[in-house]
């Protein structure tokens, strides 16, 4: 039995410490079921005993845990049994430390630490939660709406009674001063939603969301951003397959490049979403739609490699995991990106025009036109909501279009 131990078994009767064995041999159960190896969860268990010791010792009840012990704990010049003799706490430590609170809120043993409330209107907190519920939006779009409305309530004021298109358009065009254009017109898209709102509600004067200005920008006036078909495979070989997240990483890739999904598509798909037997898969979009494409053999195959060999056996219903403890589902759209931007590099492809998930899901479409298929069946696979939309690719064939240009009109004679 190691000193920390012994300790342990002496205070049982005189501290909160002793109560936190239980916690500490249920942490370590949590942390096998979640495949880690033997020395990460020895660190953790060594790091959670070394905290409870040290708050017997200066005598800090169970209840008082927060960020400040947390912190008192990270400075103290540690003189414990059974650790080394330093003048504070490694930072891993600390977080180790952490990571074991945390446990312990989830387990109801400790009192969730107060969230910093949000700087944030009462009144935009409620047309926040009701995008939550009846738009059918992201939590980050959601957020972001919820942002930028505050910005303009400093102008606009917390009354919606006084708010008046003059007010609008002036608080409008004092943002495009100091804002690009892109920022601005989402800016715009956030307060024409709000102001319906409140209208609806009764808060202020309907059709002010009217009066809000265009922002002028060229819709779909640039070229589609995209890689050749050949530099696409060479995106895709690049993964290597005897590691487990390079299998998982061609399976996303070939899901990404063969059926053009966003990179939120990929993170929300779940086991039972692949239809084997029908060769479909089931992809939820924006706006909680839903709708079952057909699995192309290549991305089938990946698939079922990465499920049957490199994906962690837990109790997960999300396909995609990280391939190291803790095995949790893949969050953020950003992930996938990453794994393009990573992709390219090791492909060796430097002068891509983007490098985000995007970048596939543009080069699948211009690959199926260019391959014969039409705007209709483009647009169906990549779920567009407008043609014109889908029409902004068919800008990729310059020699088509050179064919069917009609010369300038400006030297004819009148």
């Amino acid at each position: 039995m190691t000193r920390s131990d012994a300790s342990f078994s002496v205070r049982t009767h005189r501290m909160d410490a002793a109560l936190l064995q239980p916690f500490i041999e249920a942490f370590v159960a949590t942390l096998k079921a979640g495949q880690y190896t033997p020395l990460t969860i020895a660190g953790y268990e060594a790091s959670a005993r070394h905290f409870s010791d040290w708050l017997w010792r200066n005598k800090i009840g169970f209840s008082q845990v927060g960020e400040d012990v947390v912190q008192h704990f990270a400075c103290h010049r540690c003189r414990c049994p059974g650790a080394r003799q330093q003048s504070r706490v490694s930072p891993k430590y600390v977080r180790r430390v952490r990571r074991f609170i945390r446990f312990l809120v989830d387990r109801g043993a400790l009192a969730a630490p107060p969230s910093t409330p949000k700087n944030i209107d009462p009144q935009v907190a409620v047309y926040q939660d009701w995008l939550r519920h009846h738009r059918g939006i992201s939590e980050r779009t959601i957020d972001r709406h919820g942002r930028m409305i505050m910005r303009l309530l400093s102008g606009l004021g917390s009354d919606p009674e006084v708010y008046d298109a003059a007010l609008i358009r002036r608080i409008i065009l004092a943002e495009a001063k100091r804002s690009s254009p892109p920022h601005v017109k989402t800016m715009t898209t956030a307060l024409r939603g709000y102001l319906r709102f409140l209208a609806a509600a009764g808060l202020c004067r309907s059709g002010l969301d009217h009066a809000v200005p265009i922002i002028p920008q060229w819709r779909l006036s640039a070229l589609p951003r995209y890689l050749p078909a050949a530099a696409v495979e060479r995106v895709i070989s690049s993964c290597d397959l005897s590691k487990p997240h390079g299998v998982r990483d061609r399976a996303i890739l070939l899901l990404l490049a063969r059926l053009g999904l966003r990179g939120g598509d990929v993170l929300a798909l779940r086991l039972d979403d692949v239809a084997w037997a029908d060769g479909t898969v089931r992809v939820r979009g924006k706006g909680r739609r839903e709708v079952r494409l057909p699995l192309p053999q290549d991305a089938g195959d990946a698939l079922l490699e990465y499920l049957n060999r490199a994906r962690p056996c837990v109790d997960e219903y999300r396909i995609f995991l990280r391939s190291s403890a803790p095995y949790r589902p893949l969050t953020g759209s950003s992930v996938v990106s990453s794994v393009v931007r990573l992709a390219l590099g090791r492909a060796g492809i430097t002068d891509a025009p983007s490098r985000g998930a995007n970048l596939l899901r543009h080069s699948a479409a211009t690959s199926m036109l260019r391959a014969g298929a039409s705007l209709d069946a483009v647009g169906t696979i990549l779920r567009h909501r407008s043609v014109d939309t889908t029409a902004h690719y068919a800008k990729v064939d310059i020699v088509m279009l050179q064919q069917i240009a009609q010369p300038w009109p400006g030297a004819a004679s009148c």
